[in-house]
């Protein structure tokens, strides 16, 4: 079983995650492939003292790509877990608010 260190991996900023962040209250995050909505729960809660209402997770898969320079060349990306952590109204992160 993994610690509360241990489940989170690091938080995911895109465009999207940014506009989840601003307008839904909305935080995504890699996590560890074991942990569950329960130990997620826990961990954003005791790391960020914060009141999360709702946990979704998905498992997105391995994917193939190729390199810039020789396009022969075939590297796979590995698969990851990512949660997508709902707060409650009022509440904030303060990783993803950017610079002051």
């Amino acid at each position: 079983m993994p610690t509360i260190y241990d489940v989170l991996r690091r938080p995911i900023v895109t465009e999207k995650s940014s506009f989840q962040s601003g307008k839904l209250q909305q935080y995504v995050f890699e996590v560890a492939p074991e942990a569950s909505r329960a130990q997620i729960k826990e961990a954003i809660q005791i790391l960020f003292d914060v009141d999360v209402e709702r946990v979704n997770v998905l498992n997105l898969p391995a994917k193939r790509t190729r390199r810039q320079r020789n396009r022969r060349v075939v590297v796979r990306r590995g698969e990851y877990k990512k949660a997508i952590v709902t707060l409650a109204p009022g509440q904030t992160i303060d990783v993803f608010e950017g610079v002051k």
